[in-house]
């Protein structure tokens, strides 16, 4: 939050630091800390924070594609056409020296996309034709690079009329030299060579295509590819042993299976940054504008064949931490004066070390016993806590869930309530335990509802299951204690039996409107009393009209798009939801809430407690049991099974010189440290972003540690511990060579996603293009080889983050369209506010693969292609997958005996497109084309419904979205123009 800067708005990644600096560190003035001028009234552009409603603190909620009927088909038959035209007519040009054309889908793309038989070289030249006669690329690109009749971004903030080029960077021209791009003396290392591609003549685009000779145009396979970049590091990394020994290397790509070695960092499973060498100053930072950020998700699943964290106990002394910074105990710490006192990697302090923990060193000055301790040779481990980390000092009890139940007139009606309390009886025997346990210590509860409560005492020693009616909604109180909370093996005949009864007691009910806060109240005032943390399961389907706290109306309002108050939309329209959250989280309730809505339920409301306990939100538009119950069943019973630590706080340390200033994710924060999670599971991610307060040294490095404190779900009081060492270095090359893609688009998602509480969209995706056009240039300008302007030079390690950067422009979230209805734009907000660096990939590039061409005998995955249109062909099937949506397309020559093998029908014409499954056939394709399907869904947190699309027919429009190369129906840019578009930008910076 910036409470300092007041109308600026501010580049992802630099805020300025929240919250008074810790001690000891020099309290800098506000605009120290900003990119750009540091004089006083200029500060550039960037993001404030959304307003301080009850000190909050960051992070709002994260999102996913349900895949119903969202989005009409309006597509008008130009733009398509004019699409396809355009993707048709681009042709292989002249490369530049010493390439030969790469065949489409080959390995080899021109020199810098060669597998690993090559060093990689460091960058990628594309020659574009001179700066600025550069045509605007097709109309209008994401609303950010053309305006009909104004130069490009002049509306921003209402300026009237042609201004200066690009008023986001006028700071730049007529001043001293600022941090921008003064020239450089030759502190930063050697040039380094690029391949380089060049092609004449404009691009492809509206204006463009004037009278006179063809131009030529780009083809879209001499532009960095995702899939090659992806297959690159799977031939060079794919299989093999990654261990951790080594500070600042940089580890295999999140698309990459391997098996991880934890030898003193913490895996990437749990941790990975935005890039691995951090600049040594923060002039140097300003001047690249590349977040410095990592992406920790401390649950995350330890695979079968890799060791599972090691558990340290020292009994009642409990850990071991550092006097002044209260860092743990770990390989970063050094032994010194014959093992009897150690110094912290933290914060230099000089500790005593504990008699007990006394250990002799060796001639290297390790202690002896270093390979026996976990904690002093392993990135990752876990402690027993003592009391003095208990809440009250009192050993945790185990947590509980509450299923809370819906019984309003729909779901009765829709067999939704029935399917549910059908489950429940297999599910209950499946709660998550401790390995050596024989059954779970959680307990469970039940809690029926529409206008009012209904209490279930489930009691082992009652013949028949009492219900308890609370009808005072206003102050909600728990009827009973004794017998609410259960344990399912010694109540299971009384539970079985009130899961019978609950969809007949409510059979004839027409009572149809519902009540939400009050439900959450009451589970969470349930847990309190029993003095445990827990989870709530809400299954909900309607907008909680009743007279009660938390009342919704419906506000859906189009006409509120592309306007300053669009992002209301994205807020809560009541505040009780927020001191709700805050109540959730103080007494360890996560909130995970199933939605079935048929109409506008105001997810941003709805979903924000869920949002800020750590919890999960499910969506199925316009349910029906027959097709969706799959999903939805799926999805419960993973959720019910995850891996979870409850009651969390996390703190994230560093080394002196840089701090964590600003985190995003599923959490709540009460002050500038703590971040708080009622529960965090094993999918979710906390994205931490870093700013300097002083030089980094280049020899000690930039080390992290995460710290978490939960209760596990046997009520044990546990610290995780995930340490990681980063590199530092006054060369600008070391920090861009060493930089991850995908991270750094899980930060600017999430960035983006929490600055449009507080932002006009519009402001959001120029500032998102602006960084863009910053970063790169300023890599072309301090670490390229020399070249004319109209090369477009990128960083190997960053050549692919224009095409994810555009994907991201086109999400739903940022490209405010009247056909893409607000609930899913707000529930994918959701979701991708607490995804990790795979899912965020994934989610923002989609998998395509070829299924027509399955080998039959091997077990690998097929190769996937790029995402366009281009890419499919008529004779052949293609499955789409983003991690919430798949579909499989079929061309309608599609081979007969693929059909056959797939859908059992002769022909295309019979297939049907109702199915949400393909049907169990005994025969190589079928079980091949299964086993991939199992393959991607396994990786996932959420669970896919299939969805057949037939090429030419009124759902292809839906699919045609997931083509993120393409340009999108509702004027999104094509990868090929949007690259234009942001070069563009950097000739101007640079000229």
């Amino acid at each position: 939050m910036m409470h300092g800067v007041s109308k600026s708005s501010v580049p992802f990644g630099s805020s300025a630091p929240v919250g008074p600096p810790p001690p000891g560190t020099h309290q800098f003035s506000q605009t120290n800390f900003q990119n750009g001028p540091s004089t006083a009234g200029q500060q550039p552009h960037r993001f404030q924070g959304p307003p301080p409603p009850s000190n909050t603190g960051p992070s709002y909620p994260p999102y996913s594609h349900q895949s119903q009927p969202a989005y009409p088909n309006t597509a008008s038959t130009s733009s398509t056409t004019q699409l396809a035209n355009q993707l048709n007519s681009m042709q292989i040009n002249s490369y530049g020296p010493g390439i030969t054309p790469s065949t489409r889908m080959s390995t080899g793309h021109p020199a810098s996309f060669q597998g690993p038989q090559l060093p990689p070289p460091t960058q990628q030249q594309i020659a574009l034709p001179p700066g600025s006669q550069l045509p605007p690329p097709a109309n209008n690109v994401n609303g950010h690079c053309v305006q009909p009749s104004l130069p490009p971004m002049a509306r921003q903030d209402g300026i009237p009329g042609p201004v200066p080029p690009n008023p986001n960077l006028q700071q730049l021209s007529g001043q001293p030299p600022g941090p921008g791009y003064h020239p450089q003396q030759a502190n930063y290392g050697p040039r380094m060579a690029g391949s380089q591609l060049s092609y004449p003549g404009a691009f492809p685009g509206g204006p463009a295509q004037l009278p006179g000779p063809q131009q030529k145009k780009l083809d879209p396979d001499s532009i960095p590819s995702p899939i090659q970049v992806i297959e690159n590091d799977k031939a060079s990394r794919g299989g093999q042993i990654y261990a951790t020994n080594t500070r600042g290397q940089v580890p295999p790509l999140v698309t990459t299976d391997c098996i991880i070695q934890d030898q003193g960092h913490a895996s990437p499973r749990f941790i990975r940054c935005t890039t691995y060498c951090f600049p040594s100053s923060s002039d140097m930072a300003k001047q690249a504008r590349i977040p410095l950020a990592a992406v920790i998700q401390p649950f995350a699943i330890v695979p079968s064949n890799e060791t599972p964290l090691y558990v340290v106990n020292h009994g009642e002394t409990g850990p071991i931490r550092c006097n002044r910074c209260k860092a743990y105990m770990c390989p970063f710490m050094q032994f010194i004066e014959g093992g009897r006192r150690y110094q912290c990697g933290f914060c230099n302090c000089i500790n005593d070390v504990p008699p007990f923990f006394f250990q002799h060193l060796d001639h290297i000055g390790r202690r002896v016993d270093h390979y026996e301790r976990p904690e002093l040779s392993l990135g990752s481990y876990e402690y027993v806590a003592t009391l003095d980390y208990c809440r009250n000092n009192k050993p945790p009890k185990p947590p509980a869930y509450i299923f809370m139940i819906d019984v309003s007139y729909r779901n009765i009606n829709s067999g939704l309530v029935k399917l549910i309390c059908d489950e429940l009886k297999t599910l209950l025997d499946k709660l998550p335990r401790e390995e050596q346990e024989e059954s779970s210590a959680i307990r469970v509860g039940f809690v029926t509802y529409n206008k009012v409560l209904h209490f279930f005492n489930v009691k082992s020693s009652l013949a028949q299951p009492q219900m308890m009616v609370v009808s005072d909604v206003g102050e909600v109180f728990v009827p009973l204690l004794d017998g609410f909370l259960v344990n399912f093996q010694e109540s299971r005949s009384v539970v079985t039996n009130l899961l019978d009864q609950i969809p007949e007691m409510f059979a004839d009910t027409n009572e149809s409107e519902t009540i939400f806060a009050p439900v959450i109240q009451a589970g969470m005032e349930a847990l309190k009393a029993a003095e445990c943390a827990g989870k709530l399961f809400i299954f909900h389907s309607s907008l909680p009209t009743a007279e009660a706290p938390g009342k919704l109306r419906n506000r859906d309002d189009k006409k509120l798009l592309n306007t300053d108050k669009e992002k209301a939309l994205f807020q809560p329209q009541v505040n009780s939801y927020e001191a709700l959250a805050r109540d959730c989280v103080a007494n360890g309730c996560c909130v995970n809430l199933f939605l079935f809505p048929n109409q506008y339920v105001d997810v941003a409301s709805m979903g924000l407690v869920t949002m800020y306990t750590g919890g999960t939100l499910y969506k199925y538009n316009n349910f029906q049991l027959n097709a969706d119950s799959p999903q939805f069943l799926s999805d419960l019973r993973k959720d019910i099974e995850k891996k979870t630590g409850f009651d969390a706080v996390m703190r994230v340390r560093t080394s002196t010189g840089f701090r964590a200033t600003d985190f995003f994710g599923a959490i709540y924060m009460n002050n500038t440290t703590d971040v708080e999670m009622a529960a965090v599971d094993c999918d979710k991610a906390v994205t931490v972003e870093f700013k300097h307060d002083d030089k980094l040294n280049e020899d000690s490095g930039a080390l992290i540690q995460c710290a978490v404190l939960y209760t596990s779900i046997s009520g044990q009081r546990r610290l995780r511990i995930h340490n990681t060492g980063l590199n530092c270095s006054s060369q600008l090359a070391d920090v861009y060579k060493t930089c991850e893609t995908d991270a750094l688009i899980n930060f600017f998602a999430k960035s983006a996603f929490k600055a449009i509480l507080s932002q006009p969209l519009k402001t959001v995706r120029e500032i998102l293009v602006n960084q863009t056009a910053h970063m790169l240039a300023c890599y072309r300008k301090n670490c390229a080889s020399p070249s004319t302007i109209s090369q477009l030079i990128l960083p190997d390690a960053m050549k692919v983050l224009p095409v994810y950067m555009n994907c991201l422009l086109k999400s739903c979230v940022l490209a405010g369209r009247p056909e893409i209805p607000t609930d899913e734009r707000a529930y994918h907000r959701q979701l991708v506010m607490s995804m990790g660096v795979a899912d965020t990939q994934l989610f923002l590039y989609p998998q395509l693969l070829p299924i027509h061409s399955l080998d039959l005998k091997s077990d690998a995955v097929p190769a996937a292609i790029r995402c366009s249109e281009e890419r499919l062909s008529e004779g052949g099937a293609f499955l789409l997958a983003n991690g919430l949506s798949m579909f499989l397309w079929l061309g309608v020559s599609t081979p007969p005996e693929v059909i056959q093998g797939l859908f059992n029908v002769p022909s295309f014409a019979h297939i049907s497109t109702e199915a949400t499954s393909l049907p169990d056939l005994d025969n190589p394709l079928s079980k091949k084309l299964k086993s991939v399907l199992e393959h991607i869904q396994s990786q996932k947190p959420y669970t896919m419904k299939l969805i057949i699309v037939k090429q030419r027919e009124q759902p292809e429009m839906l699919f045609r979205q997931f083509l993120v190369e393409d340009k999108s129906i509702y004027g999104g840019a094509s990868y090929v123009d949007f690259l234009c578009c942001v070069h563009k930008e950097i000739c101007q910076l640079l000229s």
